[in-house]
């Protein structure tokens, strides 16, 4: 199989992760924070050093709480029913923005009587128009702002540094979803002005499924969204006062932390970002000469990385995967990727979605010359 659908997960992963995960599971699969054993020590200290590992990442002060969870989707749940919302006033997000953020926000918006804004787009370049969003920001300021920094459509990176910065002018709180750039560009949580940033362990940091979160970065003020048991202050029926364990209710996926950890270990972003951006144009450079088909980018090639989505003027999306899959034994995603607004701008619905190559650092360029031919043998 050739695997090209790595912005829904990166796989295979490194292969220290296997060894560390296989080796937490054997040695170390106990209740971290449930006992004073040595094991549960032990365990307890890997999940601790992770979270500097990530705090250093993004270059986030020592005082700044990571909050461990399933999943990304399940961190955006916490922050979103977490944040002291004021009716009537107005959520900004991008038309990129995947369910995790878009579903998430409606619910509440509806239950807290909020307005919810996109950020405009400028249509022909598919690109952020900072100037009009400058001015929707004097019309109806924003309270808070989510922005993914790359997007899992189209590889579009965001300039969600410019985009805090106007919003910082109103005071909003500032949520950034890195689950498509954490691990593959630099990310500094001071210069873009981020009071929180969520991650995915699965994607582009190479670690495995189970584990995702946020980093609060300056700890803005959130209620406890999910509870349950944490290992301290048990007879208390409300949740610890603590940053981190008031919002890590259930036992620790040690497993995939350890798995995380190792990745973080031999994380090389600039060779991971190298890399991609090598195989992103060269893969735009095989799929432009090929009839029928229409890619979908950014203008400005230096805003984007890793990610290209195109349809075929004859086959819907789903078709054409499937024949990838069936014929060629390629793996590529085809659809709406859990990201509701962006298609309308891309006018891709008659086509149902896009067809989306992803690659990582195990991607080949005999990988693409194989899908290129693909396509080529599917128009003949």
């Amino acid at each position: 199989m050739i695997y090209l659908d790595n912005a829904a997960t990166t796989f295979p992963k490194p292969e220290n992760v296997y060894l560390a995960m296989d080796n937490a599971n054997r040695n170390i699969g106990v209740n971290a924070g449930r006992g004073s054993y040595k094991i549960a020590q032990e365990a307890s200290k890997l999940i601790s050093d992770t979270k500097t590992q990530l705090r250093q990442l993004v270059h986030a002060d020592s005082s700044s709480s990571v909050i461990f969870a399933p999943s990304i989707t399940i961190a955006f749940n916490q922050i979103i029913n977490g944040i002291n919302w004021i009716s009537n006033t107005t959520v900004y997000v991008s038309p990129y923005e995947h369910n995790a953020v878009a579903r998430t926000i409606n619910k509440v918006a509806i239950e807290k009587n909020l307005k919810i804004k996109q950020i405009p787009l400028d249509e022909n370049t598919l690109e952020v128009d900072l100037e009009k969003l400058k001015y929707e920001f004097s019309k109806d300021k924003p309270f808070a702002v989510f922005c993914t920094h790359i997007s899992n459509v189209t590889g579009y990176i965001l300039p969600v540094s410019d985009i805090f910065c106007e919003s910082k002018k109103y005071n909003a709180i500032t949520i950034v979803d890195s689950a498509q750039s954490l691990g593959l560009i630099e990310l500094d949580s001071k210069n873009i002005n981020a009071d929180i940033i969520c991650f995915a362990g699965h994607k582009c940091l190479y670690g495995p499924f189970g584990i995702g979160g946020f980093i609060n970065v300056t700890n803005v003020p959130l209620a406890v969204f999910l509870t349950g048991g944490t290992g301290s202050d048990s007879l208390n029926l409300n949740m610890p006062e603590g940053r981190e364990t008031r919002y890590e209710a259930s036992s620790s996926n040690i497993v995939a932390i350890a798995g995380l950890h190792a990745a973080l270990e031999c994380l090389d972003i600039t060779c991971h970002r190298e890399k991609e951006r090598q195989l992103t144009d060269y893969l735009i450079c095989q799929l432009s000469t090929i009839d029928k088909l229409k890619l979908y980018l950014p203008k400005n090639k230096d805003n984007h990385i890793g990610i290209v989505s195109f349809t075929h003027e004859e086959l819907n999306s789903e078709d054409l995967g499937k024949i990838l899959d069936e014929d060629f034994d390629i793996a590529v995603r085809t659809g709406y990727h859990c990201a509701p607004y962006i298609h309308s701008f891309l006018n891709d619905k008659q086509f149902l979605g896009t067809v989306r190559v992803g690659v990582s650092q195990y991607t080949s360029y005999e990988d693409i010359d194989a899908l290129a031919k693909a396509l080529k043998d599917i128009n003949d």
